[in-house]
Order: structure tokens, then sequence, then C-alpha cells
């Protein structure tokens, strides 16, 4: 038996197992349970009854019995904490609920997964402590699960499931790139066209483990060789301010600080994205006032100029297609408007 864990960007694991040649015939939820450490069969059958279980590419359910040399893919959400999660009282806007999901409007500053150095304090402890009163179908009391995540200083919506079922469901979709997901970002520099894409594969600086850095496709070479996952943004002009330009950016893949990454790649930071060079003047001119100008724009906006303005995705359990739109915070707005004026009173032509 051959295992590969595939790390992902979204709160699930992706394993790929292939059966050994002298494995008798067995149902693939006593199998897994056996060949996923600290995985219970109960999450194996919520799993294949959600469609995150496939052998040879095809779905299959709980009570499927394996052969030898099948290819299992399995999805997984939410992989197991090494720590304990504390319910904390945190104040977050919810846009929508139901018996299984909750929408969140996430104000940025606002840590949404605990981890290495933030074990409290998080939008999850947060949610932990609002659905404490609240229940899911059939009356069960409901328990937040996060499918995706946000960064820090980045704002808009989320997508919470209130059970595993609807969180298995939701994460088919995020892995499978269905879900709609469109941001708008404030970007140095004017870009050339109207639209385009950015292709390139996603991975973990060698230098700095705390950003992600572009690396080419290799051609011919098996995903799981490449140096960093595939990543696709595709990305269309709202307005243009001479030296930032105000972008839409659509995901169809969901990889760590993707948007912030491709961006700079392209030549065009966010605008004050302290990590990937946005914070410093990347386009203007050198006169006194400009420079202070640009200083009061990062301290109306003290975070990278981001914000996830549309969700939609087909409803775990009725498949009705839900959307959801959020306005940009007061912030970002704030210095929008301050180079929209900077623009029409300016020549920002370099």
């Amino acid at each position: 038996m051959a295992e590969e864990p595939e790390e992902q960007q979204e709160l699930y694991e992706h394993h790929r197992i292939i059966v050994d040649r002298g494995q008798e015939m067995l149902r693939i939820d006593k199998y897994l349970q056996t060949h996923l450490m600290g995985v219970s069969r109960n999450k194996v059958q919520m799993a294949a009854k959600a469609g995150c279980i496939r052998v040879n590419e095809l779905p299959v359910k709980a009570n499927y019995r394996v052969k030898p040399l099948d290819v299992i893919s399995v999805l997984l959400p939410e992989p197991p904490h090494n720590f304990e999660l504390l319910p904390e009282k945190i104040d977050f806007k919810v846009v929508y609920e139901d018996e299984e999901v909750i929408v969140v409007d996430k104000h940025p500053g606002l840590v949404v997964h605990p981890g290495v150095g933030n074990y409290s304090g998080t939008l999850l402890n947060g949610l932990l402590h609002y659905c404490q009163d609240r229940t899911t179908r059939g009356g069960v009391r409901a328990v937040p699960y996060l499918v995706h995540r946000i960064d820090k200083d980045t704002s808009g919506l989320l997508l919470v499931a209130k059970n595993e079922e609807a969180q298995a469901v939701l994460a088919r979709q995020f892995y499978y790139h269905t879900i709609e997901r469109k941001y708008n970002a404030l970007v140095w520099g004017d870009m050339e066209g109207e639209s385009g894409t950015i292709t390139g594969n996603l991975g973990r600086s060698q230098q700095d483990r705390r950003i992600v850095c572009v690396y080419p496709h290799e051609e011919g070479v098996p995903e799981e060789m490449q140096k960093g996952k595939h990543a696709v943004t595709h990305w269309r002009v709202l307005e243009r301010f001479g030296y930032v330009t105000l972008v839409e950016c659509q995901l169809e893949t969901g990889r760590t600080h993707q948007i912030r990454a491709h961006m700079r790649h392209i030549g065009h930071p966010l605008f004050n994205d302290a990590a990937y060079g946005g914070d410093t003047i990347v386009k203007g001119t050198t006169f006194t006032r400009y420079r202070q100008f640009v200083e009061n724009c990062f301290s109306v906006l003290p975070r990278q100029a981001l914000h996830a303005r549309v969700l939609g995705f087909e409803h775990p359990a009725t498949g009705a297609h839900m959307h959801f739109e959020s306005q940009l915070p007061e912030d970002m707005s704030a210095c929008i408007e301050r180079w929209r004026n900077y623009a029409n009173h300016h020549d920002t032509t370099d």
C-alpha cells in the first residue's frame, strides 16, 4: 500500500491510496479506518455520503469493497487539531444562517483559525460560543466546521458548516473549484489591459516560510511531483487611479495567499501588503507631498487592500444556489476614495 498525502491550503486533507496486490475484498469504510490514522469509521461514512471518496476516479458508497490495485482518493475536511478549542465570546457579523450553514462577514484583524501563536481569540473560538445554543437538522446541537479561510487582515465573506455532513459536501465543492469567490483588491500600478489570468504554482518560500512564491509548472511532471500547487487567478479592472488600480479577482483555485502572491508576481502587489512588498511606494512621483499622501493612505488602511466580496455555493442539503455579496469595509472605501480624488486632481501618468 502506498499513501501520498497532498498538502492542501484549504481546511481539508486529501489522501491517495493504492491498494496492495494481496488485499482481500473489504468494505472501504473498514479499510480506510485502518489505513488513515485517527479517522473514525463514522467520518469515513460521512465522507462517502458526501461524494468525497472515489475509487478509480468514480465516487463510491461506504459499502464498496476494495480490490487489489484500486486507486482510492479520499477528501477529509478539517485535519485534526493537536490542541483544545475553547468557546469564547467574540463579536463578528453573521449575514446568513440556517440549519446547515453560517455565512460570516469577517472584519479585518480577526484570525479565522487557531494556529501557532493564535490558540485563542479566533473566529472559530467565537463560532464555538455562538453555536452553543443553536441546533442543526433533527434538533442536534450545531458545531461549527470551517471549510475555507481568509487571511487575518483580509475582510469579507466566509462560509461555515454547522454539521459534519454539510462540511463534507462543501469541502468537495471547494476541492473541485465549483465555489464562486470574487475579491476586490487595490493594487499598485496601472494594469495593462482590462482583464487577464494569472497561472502559476504556489508553494512556501524557501527563504521565508511565512509567505508563498510562484514556481513554474513543469510540463509532463505529475502534480504530486511539482514544486508548489497549481493555482489560477482571473482578474479584471474595476477602476483606474493611475498609480494604483482597483481590480476584481476571481479564484479558480484556493491556495494560501493566492491573490497576494500572484499579483506581486506580475508586478502589481496589493496596496499596503507588508508581506509582499506593497507597503512602500511602488509607483508614483518622488515629491514629498505625494509621499505624505501615500503615508496617509497607509494610515487609513493599515492592512493589505483585499476584501472577499462575493461568495456563491450550492446549499449542502437542498442543492439550491446561494449567492452573497459584501460591501467594502470603511477603511478600504476611505482609501479608495482618497485615491479617486487624487487621480482627479493630479497627473498620474508616468
